[in-house]
């Protein structure tokens, strides 16, 4: 073997040090999940900074010729004994007063300490090099090799700076009315003691309004606790925008919410503010929880949370390949529950985990930023069994102790970092909707897959909607592709009304031992509402020339392998201000949707004729140049493409300020003829879940939207970017096109119709197929699976929470018989599923 310092010598020209900006990848293997902790450590790679695990540092090495190599290996420190320990010989875990994730008084994130032993290793031989040992070696290698591993070791991970170290909640913001609040001089004085709201003779969860002294109750819960909202009603009357919380007043500060900036906020007056109202700051003592301390008790158990977890029962923790956890990177769960189902589907475990192999020796030079490779990687970790091992008892030094649930599990920072790249949502920490994200992670493998099996199709289906005219009698049929089956849920279809009203009767008179009682919704209704014709009152039918009443009628062209439902929990209040229905729904264990296979066009039945709605008509505008108007359908010449419809902004700001898409609004406002905010709602309301809710209006007879943008002056830099993702230039143009030249719209739109753009086959003379052979036949449609319509539940994951932007998910899938609940880490049997609580819905095809 030769001298290891002349080895040393000879790749000294192939060790870099690191610089800023490099991705040092020091924490996880880019093939596994292997670390440092891992047994044979991590080997970082001195030229690239790509980390490997013992099993691939071999592979990296045949595959590149790379030698060096920068070995970290970490040991568990063994912890000592607290003074306060318990009986057990665990030290009691501190109760959360902050909410807040790692640092002191918030939710316990325990870090582990560890002992570090670091060397160069020389491939293939595996040659060690310690610190010690370069002491003895030539300046020129020393110093270099002496950097290079300085520079590895102080440089962040890639996946240190991709996960939440730290999180508080309780960060608030100056109140913008502080400074100059107005206080009523009205005499107003309030005890020091004894409050209760001036409407209702409620006493907890009062607040004072620090502009005129009046103590009411606060915002009603989600689940009924709370106040009657007599304190918001008090703002929406008067305009009074902060109030504090009684019972929180100490000399350290209070609860002060602004219900004009919707949100709890710092007063740096509120002596000043009090003591108008003869409340001395300095000498009240907190009797009340804090709106921290409540949304703590909310995070740790409320209501469902302990039904969906199964908290109330001791479950047995499960080990083994298909029985692997999923580290919380920090409002993860959402991603953890969706990929936890979607590796238990035949097809995805086919397209990358049986070809892991191949997948990897054929992975580009930098595997993390590779989808296919760290799906792969992701779906292997799950289903291997390797990483599923009960997690160190941090107290049990001797491994002596039963298992927990918790396991060692796998933390898919990777994976998270690359699907949530150029997302303005998922590439945050914040929680999302596992809807959208179980969409989105489609969309990509859609188009990851465009060549090749593709997994998605397992759930894609076709739906036939058919509408029929009320006065001509003729029908319209059209098809879309779907993923999921979204059920609206009726809440007047109850069939516990009588103890509903009853709760809600003792609430609002004040009763806080009313107990909370969830509705219990028949599945059979929901599914009706699905299957029965809508009655749409505004329909323009080309059959009469007029608008008049038709039934619209959604029915199955195709039943997938797999069938995906939502439950619609999520909806507006009156006020329009985001609500979940606490509803118990009996979702069955199998299901049969044959009855609702679509028909097609029937014989003798008339197809309405395909001519477009006239454009919208103003009292005092002429729209002159319109085909339908003043052109007709044979001469066009009249037609301006750059004339835009006559809208009421008013409505269109109104509906913009909801938080809906400009274009939505605007859609919204032309096809219901400028007739008001509550028509303009309506649509909304019925068209949100359109695939082309947010793309630009397109008038009548118009190809585009009103501020397409001409060829040459798309952005050459969009452009670029769109075809960096594997699209052609043509069809980054028909993005950008559609979309006024706005990149971000153009991504989500290019995703949200790969159907038509696979058929945009690009020629060698850069222009469409289409253009350069004078038209072809339309393409065939989207390729969909079919088959009989029976179907058994296999997974659904639930949420706990008041929306989709916060809470908590969990999975239960259905193993051999057993279901199993996967709360990130643990991974139980379960004892009690909670099938009617569940807000996704997983069905596999049954055979007969």
């Amino acid at each position: 073997m030769a001298d290891v310092g002349e080895v040393l010598m000879s790749v000294l020209s192939t060790i870099r040090v690191p610089k800023p900006g490099d991705r040092v990848h020091k924490d996880e293997c880019a093939l596994s999940f292997s670390s440092p902790e891992s047994e044979g450590g991590l080997y970082v790679c001195m030229n690239s900074f790509l980390g490997f695990g013992s099993q691939y540092v071999d592979r990296h090495h045949a595959r590149t010729g790379q030698r060096a190599y920068f070995h970290i290996t970490r040991t568990r420190k063994a912890k000592k004994e607290d003074d306060n320990n318990s009986g057990s010989g665990h030290p009691p875990k501190k109760k959360p007063t902050r909410l807040a994730i790692g640092i002191e008084g918030g939710f316990d994130v325990e870090q582990e300490q560890y002992e570090e032993d670091v060397k160069v290793v020389i491939l293939p031989d595996r040659q060690e090099i310690t610190s010690d040992d370069l002491a003895t070696m030539p300046d020129v290698v020393k110093e270099r090799v002496s950097l290079s591993m300085a520079g590895i070791m102080t440089a962040d991970s890639v996946s240190h700076t991709l996960q939440v170290q730290q999180w508080d909640g309780e960060v608030r913001q100056e109140s913008r009315h502080a400074a100059d609040l107005k206080q009523l001089d009205n005499g107003v004085k309030i005890p020091p003691s004894g409050w209760r709201c001036d409407v209702c003779d409620l006493q907890e969860n009062i607040w004072m309004n620090l502009t005129d002294g009046k103590v009411l109750c606060g915002r009603r819960y989600f689940d009924g606790s709370g106040g009657n909202n007599h304190a918001l009603l008090h703002f929406q009357q008067t305009g009074y925008p902060l109030a504090v919380k009684l019972g929180t007043i100490t000399p350290d500060g209070a609860d002060v919410y602004s219900y004009d900036e919707d949100d709890m906020v710092l007063d740096s007056k509120l002596p000043e503010h009090l003591s108008h109202f003869g409340i001395n700051m300095m000498t009240m003592e907190k009797t009340e929880r804090t709106m921290t301390e409540l949304e703590i008790a909310v995070n740790q158990r409320v209501g469902e949370w302990e039904v969906i977890q199964e908290s109330g029962t001791t479950l047995r923790p499960m080990f083994g390949p298909g029985l692997t956890g999923m580290k919380n990177l920090g409002n993860s769960c959402y991603l953890n529950s969706v990929m936890q189902v979607l590796f238990t589907v035949p097809d995805f475990q086919s397209k990358y985990v049986s070809n892991i192999d191949k997948i990897i020796d054929e992975a580009p030079s930098d595997p993390t930023q590779d989808f296919k490779t760290q799906v792969a990687k992701l779906g292997y970790g799950l289903l291997s069994g390797e990483y599923s091992k009960p997690a160190p008892d941090p107290g049990d030094e001797n491994g002596a102790s039963e298992p927990r649930g918790d396991q060692i599990g796998i933390a898919p920072r990777m994976f998270k970092a690359l699907v949530g790249r150029g997302h303005t949502e998922f590439s945050t920490n914040r929680q999302q909707d596992a809807q959208e994200f179980l969409l989105h992670f489609i969309n990509m493998v859609e188009r990851n897959c465009r060549s090749g099996s593709n997994p998605s199709e397992a759930f894609r289906f076709l739906v036939e909607e058919k509408i029929v005219c009320q006065q001509s009698q003729k029908a319209k049929y059209t098809q879309r592709v779907d993923y999921i089956v979204q059920l609206p849920v009726l809440m007047d279809q109850a069939t516990n009304t009588e103890e509903l009203h009853e709760a809600e009767r003792r609430r609002e008179e004040g009763d806080s031992s009313a107990p909370t009682v969830r509705a219990q919704i028949p599945f059979t209704a929901c599914m009706a509402a699905l299957s029965e014709p809508e009655i749409l009152t505004d329909f323009w039918s080309s059959a009469v020339q007029a608008k008049t009443t038709a039934t619209k009628t959604t029915r199955f062209a195709s039943f997938p392998d797999h069938l995906v439902i939502q439950i619609k929990k999520f909806t507006f209040g009156l006020d329009w201000v985001p609500k979940k229905l606490d509803v118990s729904i009996d979702v069955p264990d199998t299901l049969d949707l044959s009855a609702l296979r679509a028909t097609g066009q029937q014989p003798g039945e008339e197809l309405l004729p395909e001519v477009a709605p006239p454009p919208l008509m103003t009292p005092d505008v002429e729209v002159k140049g319109i085909l339908g108007f003043h052109g007709n359908e044979e001469d066009d010449s009249l037609y301006s493409p750059l004339l835009s419809p006559v809208l009421d902004d008013s409505t269109v700001s109104q509906l913009c300020e909801m938080g809906f898409p400009l274009e939505a609004c605007r859609k919204a406002v032309y096809y219901t003829g400028n007739t008001g905010i509550d028509a303009a709602m309506n649509w909304i309301m019925s068209h949100m879940d359109d695939p082309d809710f947010s793309a630009p209006l397109v008038l009548p007879g118009c190809s585009s939207g009103p501020g397409t943008t001409p060829t040459e002056s798309l952005s050459e830099e969009h452009l670029a970017t769109i075809v960096s993702m594997g699209f052609s230039r043509d069809q980054a143009t028909k993005a950008l096109r559609a979309t006024s030249n706005v990149l971000d719209r153009a991504v989500d739109w290019i995703f949200s119709h790969l159907d038509d753009l696979e058929s945009m086959d690009v020629s060698e003379g850069g222009r469409s197929a289409a253009e350069s052979e004078g038209g072809r036949d339309p393409p065939p449609g989207p390729r969909v699976r079919d088959g009989q319509g029976k179907y058994e539940l296999f997974a659904f994951v639930s949420h706990m929470g008041t929306s989709t932007m916060c809470g908590h998910y969990v999975c239960h899938i259905k193993k051999d018989q057993q279901w199993v609940i996967f709360n990130d880490q643990k991974v139980c049997a379960s004892e009690k599923p909670p099938k009617d609580l569940g807000y996704l819905y997983f069905y596999r095809r049954v055979a007969d």
